[in-house]
């Protein structure tokens, strides 16, 4: 479990009430940040603010819907007037969506899916960047997937809004990182998280972890452990990229 000096840093992290983002804001509040947990899910939310401040840190949880550009707006501009300013931004928050194949897949769930995944994204970055810039300059991870570079048969939403969140995440470091705003991505591979577990069947996630080389599912602490180095200091020329963590699924 590493853990990166970021006192009198703010971070905020979507999707915190569970799974990975919850792993980023427990590793950014050890780590000595103010942390605004944002979820859609406030008993999630409560319970990881809670489990900071409680152990002596500094949270404030905020309820969002990514999904809408005037929430998200709302919740950055919360961050800063809850501590004065917007240094780590985690863009954490999404669901799985309907499975099928393209030729049947619902519209529905497309859309919600997009509208999540990868508008939540944009309209992120849309409002934590010039928080940053305000500040003098901070740090945004994405998270996006290892299906931000291969496909998977029957999740045509989820593989094209990770595909445009690493798209995302080049195009604002080219733009910002002169300006002290660095910009990247992780791919995560299959993480043993809610999200997962919720979508598919025992037999199912037996079959995903034996695609992993390494033999097993990851563990969110390891994905919160790349993603707290990503925002550091230790990062300062690491921007624009893309980092896979999942036991090799993608070297196959």
């Amino acid at each position: 479990m590493a853990t990166y000096d970021c006192k009198d840093k703010v971070a905020l992290v979507t999707g915190a009430g569970s799974g990975i983002g919850e792993s980023c804001a427990l590793t950014f509040a050890r780590g000595g940040a103010k942390v605004v947990v944002a979820d859609y899910d406030p008993d999630g939310g409560k319970r990881v603010t809670e489990a900071i401040t409680s152990d002596g840190g500094d949270a404030t949880f905020v309820e969002v819907d990514v999904s809408a550009a005037d929430r998200v707006e709302s919740m950055v501009a919360t961050t800063v007037d809850t501590y004065g300013a917007l240094h780590i931004a985690i863009n954490n928050a999404g669901i799985g969506g309907a499975q099928a194949p393209t030729g049947e897949y619902p519209v529905d769930s497309w859309r919600q899916v997009i509208e999540v995944n990868l508008n939540g994204v944009f309209y992120g970055m849309r409002y934590e960047i010039p928080a940053m810039l305000e500040a003098g300059g901070g740090s945004i991870v994405n998270i996006a997937s290892i299906l931000g570079s291969v496909g998977f048969a029957n999740s045509p939403a989820y593989v094209a809004a990770k595909h445009g969140v690493v798209g995302l995440t080049k195009t604002a470091a080219i733009e910002y990182s002169a300006r002290g705003v660095r910009v990247n991505s992780v791919g995560p591979g299959f993480i043993d998280t809610p999200l997962l577990s919720a979508n598919l069947d025992e037999a199912t996630l037996s079959a995903i972890a034996g695609m992993h080389p390494i033999g097993r599912l990851g563990k969110p602490q390891e994905v919160a452990d790349l993603v707290a180095f990503l925002a550091s200091d230790e990062a300062a020329f690491c921007t624009g990229a893309y980092y896979l963590v999942d036991g090799a699924y993608t070297a196959n």
